[in-house]
């Protein structure tokens, strides 16, 4: 065992089964042979280890919680059993590890003390999103949760265009999934005809939902199935 561990980054599954055709299999080694996670919350975390074929028993795992609400002083002691030696995962709630997660916290803190971080493969919506657009992907930003409230919203959503138009670049934003349906409205209404809109939804999931088209255009199509499902958008004016 060496003077310190490594903090591996572990994506998890967005859904369903299909667990051979979301992570490979160098992954789900790393993930089966750990005996020591630092996770955004535990239920799901250990539902996520068993669907991997963990060989330990759950209850023996040593775990610990890092969510948004643990605060920037405790997060020395959750980095404890690496500097004793112990390798370490990291799991999130959001697919990939410090990507729109707490977790980000947690690996420059790592870094700060001189652990190895380690990324593993998995999916990241955010970038199947993107491939899967048509938009620039040379230059692009994800600016998560849009406001909720329908004035700053449209003034969110105009600020982002023009962004979009003025650096041809690609904007990436989430929303909670009930409330899917009124930003697309918001979209709709805010938006210049000809900028492009990308709905990505259900990522790797059976009823993935992909498209890509002008303002103009969903404007003429029946309403997007997107209500309650998580979904990607991705805006692009240039």
């Amino acid at each position: 065992m060496s003077a310190t561990g490594t903090l591996y980054l572990i994506p998890t599954p967005m859904g369903g089964d299909r667990l051979e055709s979301i992570l490979p299999a160098d992954t789900l080694d790393i993930a089966r042979r750990l005996t020591h996670f630092i996770v955004e919350a535990p239920k799901t975390a250990r539902a996520h280890l068993k669907q991997f074929g963990t060989p330990h028993e759950l209850r023996s795992l040593w775990m610990q919680e890092l969510s948004e609400h643990t605060r920037d002083n405790e997060l020395a002691a959750l980095l404890a059993p690496l500097l004793e030696g112990n390798d370490v995962g990291l799991m999130s709630e959001a697919g990939c590890p410090g990507v729109a997660d707490p977790g980000a916290n947690l690996v420059r803190l790592a870094h700060r003390k001189g652990i190895r971080v380690t990324p593993l493969v998995g999916p990241s919506s955010l970038l199947l999103a993107l491939m899967a657009s048509g938009a620039n992907g040379q230059q692009f930003r994800f600016s998560g949760y849009l406001p909720a409230q329908d004035a700053p919203r449209i003034e969110a959503i105009r600020r982002l265009e023009n962004e979009s138009r003025k650096h041809k670049q690609a904007e990436l934003f989430i929303e909670t999934p009930y409330r899917n349906l009124a930003l697309f409205a918001a979209l709709l209404a805010a938006c210049h005809p000809e900028t492009q809109l990308t709905l990505a939804c259900d990522l790797t999931l059976p009823g993935e939902f992909v498209r890509s088209q002008r303002i103009a255009d969903w404007k003429k199509s029946p309403p997007p199935e997107i209500g309650k499902r998580p979904t990607v958008f991705v805006l692009f004016a240039g």
